[in-house]
C-alpha cells in the first residue's frame, strides 16, 4: 500500500495505462513541461512519454475535442482534459452530435471509439458561475455517452483505468474540492467496473445515494446517526451512466425510503431520475415519500457567504433523513 493524493491517483492510473498500451495518448491544455496542466494532472507525463504521446492543446475545447475524435478513429486512445466542466459547453456540439453518435450513423466502418474526456466540477472553490458548475445530468441524457464520477481517489484510480481501456467514449468527473484528499492505494493493479455502484456504508432504516462529493457527506451523517440509532444505507453509484438500478432499488426495497444528494440544482437532475427509477420499481415498498437536496436553483455565486448557502451540505442531509424518517 502507499499513500497519495487524489489528484496523483488520477495521474498513476493514466501512466499505468500509458505504460500498458502505446495506442494512449493525453491532451490538455499545458499538458507538457513542469506545470501538467491546471491542476498538476498531466505532471511529468512528458517526461516519461514524450512530445508524442503527450500534447498542448490551443485554447479551444471544441477543436482539440475534435481531434481527439479523430484520432480514435484512427486506432489511437486519447484521454482530453476539459480543465473545468463548464467549458465542456464550448464543445457540446463535438461531443453530443459527433462523439456520441459516430458509431450508430456509420454502420460497421466504425465500431469503436475509445476516448475518455475527465473534467473537473463542482463549487466550494471561490471559482464563480462559470468554474463551478455540475453539469453531469446534462450529459447523462445523452445516448452513446457513458459517465462515471468517483468519490474518492482509489475508485478514481480504479474507475480511470475501465473508462481507457473501454471502447466507448467516457466522460469521467473529478470534483474539485477532493484535489488534496488522500487515499491508500495498493502497489498491485485493481480496476473497477463501468456501470456498477457500491455500498458504501450499509444500514436498514434510509437508503441515501450521493453523487461524487456528496457521498463523503453522506457517509459523514450516516456515522453521526448511527450513534443515535439511525442506520443509514450510502450509495454511490460511481458509474452515472448507464446507472447500477439494480443496486437502488435492491437497497430501496429494504430500507422503504430513499434521499438523494448532488450539488447540480435541483430540477431535471439525477436525484429526479433516481426518484423517477424508484417509484416505477420501488412504489409499493415506500414508506415515505422520497427526497431530494441539491444546489439552489441559481447561478454558483462568487460571495464565499452565498456559495456555501448555495451548496447541499450535511445539515441540510441530516435534516432531510430526520423529517423522512417521521413519516
Amino acid at each position: 500500500m502507499h499513500e497519495v493524493k487524489y489528484w496523483k491517483a488520477f495521474n498513476e492510473a493514466v501512466r499505468e495505462e500509458m505504460r500498458r498500451d502505446p495506442s494512449v495518448i493525453y491532451m490538455a491544455e499545458d499538458a507538457r513541461g513542469a506545470v501538467g496542466g491546471p491542476f498538476a494532472l498531466a505532471k511529468g507525463l512528458e517526461d516519461e512519454f514524450g512530445s508524442d504521446r503527450v500534447f498542448d492543446t490551443p485554447d479551444s475545447e471544441a477543436g482539440f475535442v475534435g481531434v481527439a475524435i479523430g484520432a480514435a478513429l484512427t486506432g489511437l486512445r486519447p484521454i482530453v482534459d476539459i480543465s473545468f466542466s463548464d467549458f465542456l459547453l464550448v464543445a457540446m456540439d463535438q461531443i453530443v452530435n459527433q462523439m456520441a453518435k459516430i458509431r450508430y450513423m456509420t454502420g460497421e466502418n466504425f465500431t469503436k471509439l475509445p476516448i475518455v474526456i475527465h473534467t473537473m466540477a463542482g463549487a466550494g472553490m471561490r471559482a464563480a458561475a462559470q468554474h463551478s458548475q455540475s453539469l453531469e445530468s446534462w450529459f447523462a441524457g445523452v445516448p452513446g455517452l457513458k459517465l462515471v464520477a468517483p468519490s474518492n481517489g482509489y475508485d478514481l484510480k480504479g474507475i480511470m483505468k475501465s473508462a481507457i481501456r473501454d471502447d466507448d467514449p467516457v466522460i469521467v468527473w473529478l470534483h474539485k474540492a477532493m484535489l488534496r484528499t488522500k487515499v491508500q492505494l495498493p502497489d498491485e493493479e485493481y480496476l473497477i467496473p463501468i456501470g456498477k455502484g457500491q455500498i458504501k456504508k450499509e444500514g436498514k432504516d434510509v437508503t441515501v445515494v450521493g453523487i461524487s462529493n456528496m457521498v463523503n457527506v453522506a457517509l459523514s451523517v450516516a456515522a453521526k446517526l448511527e450513534n443515535e440509532g439511525i442506520s443509514v444505507e450510502v450509495l454511490d453509484p460511481i458509474s452515472l451512466s448507464p446507472l447500477d438500478k439494480e443496486l437502488i432499488v435492491a437497497s430501496v426495497r429494504k430500507t422503504g425510503r430513499l434521499v438523494t444528494i448532488h450539488e447540480a440544482p435541483k430540477p431535471c437532475a439525477l436525484g429526479a431520475e433516481i426518484a423517477a427509477l424508484v417509484l416505477e420499481e420501488c412504489y409499493d415498498y415506500l414508506e415515505a415519500p422520497v427526497r431530494r437536496v441539491a444546489g439552489a436553483f441559481t447561478p454558483v455565486p462568487y460571495s464565499p457567504v452565498l456559495e456555501d448557502a448555495y451548496l447541499p451540505n450535511a445539515a441540510r442531509l441530516e435534516s432531510a433523513v430526520r423529517e423522512i424518517l417521521k413519516q
